[in-house]
C-alpha cells in the first residue's frame, strides 16, 4: 500500500488554492479583489476565525500569535500561508495530480460524516468542492460532483463520465472507501 501523507499535508493540499490566493494577495494589491469572493464563501461556511486571521495577514500581520484560538485545520492553513510568504517553495502544488491513495480516504471520511449529519463535515465538503471547481481537469469535475456524492450517488459510470484514467481511478478508490465506511 502506498504511503498516505500526513493529515497536515492533506489539509495543505486540499486548501492549496486558498493558500496560494492569500500569498498572492499579500504580494499584489490587485489580487486582493480575487481573494474577496473566496473569503466571503469561507465566511458563509462559518470559517469566521480563519477569515479574520487571513484578513490580518493580508493587512501585514505576520506574528505567531495569529495561530492563537484557531482549530487544528485552520492552524495548518495559516502556517502554510506564513511559510509561503517567507519561502514560496513551501507552498502546496495547486497543479498536483490527484493521488487516489492520498485523496480518497480523506474525502470518503468527510463525505461519510456529512451524510451522517455532521454539520462541520458538510461545511468542509462544500468549501472543498468550491476550491476544487476552481482548479482544472478531474479535480474540477470531482468538485462539481460533490453534491451528488453527498446525496448518495455511487454509480461509477455516472460519476466518472468524461474523466481521465487518473480521475476514474480516484473516483473508484473513493467509492471503495465509501463502501468500507458504510459497512462499519
Amino acid at each position: 500500500m502506498a504511503n498516505i501523507p500526513s493529515h497536515e499535508e492533506q489539509i495543505r493540499q486540499s486548501h492549496a488554492v486558498l493558500i496560494h490566493q492569500v500569498v498572492h494577495a499579500c504580494q499584489n494589491d490587485t489580487a486582493k479583489a480575487q481573494l474577496k469572493p473566496m473569503l466571503d464563501m469561507a465566511s458563509q461556511q462559518n470559517w469566521h476565525e480563519l477569515v479574520a486571521t487571513i484578513t490580518k495577514i493580508v493587512a501585514g500581520d505576520r506574528s505567531e500569535t495569529l495561530l492563537n484560538g484557531l482549530d487544528d485545520e485552520d492552524q495548518v492553513i495559516i502556517r502554510s500561508i506564513l511559510m509561503g510568504l517567507q519561502n514560496p517553495a513551501t507552498l502546496p502544488n495547486v497543479e498536483q495530480q490527484a493521488d487516489p491513495t492520498m485523496a480518497a480516504p480523506g474525502l470518503a471520511s468527510m463525505i461519510n460524516a456529512a451524510t451522517r449529519g455532521d454539520a462541520q463535515a458538510l461545511q468542509a465538503a462544500s468549501f472543498m468542492a468550491e476550491q476544487m471547481t476552481a482548479t482544472q481537469g478531474d479535480m474540477r469535475q470531482l468538485g462539481g460532483m460533490m453534491k451528488r456524492l453527498l446525496d448518495g450517488e455511487r454509480d461509477p459510470d455516472v460519476l466518472t463520465k468524461k474523466m481521465t484514467a487518473n480521475g476514474k481511478q480516484l473516483v473508484m478508490q473513493l467509492l471503495d472507501e465509501l463502501g468500507k465506511l458504510s459497512n462499519q
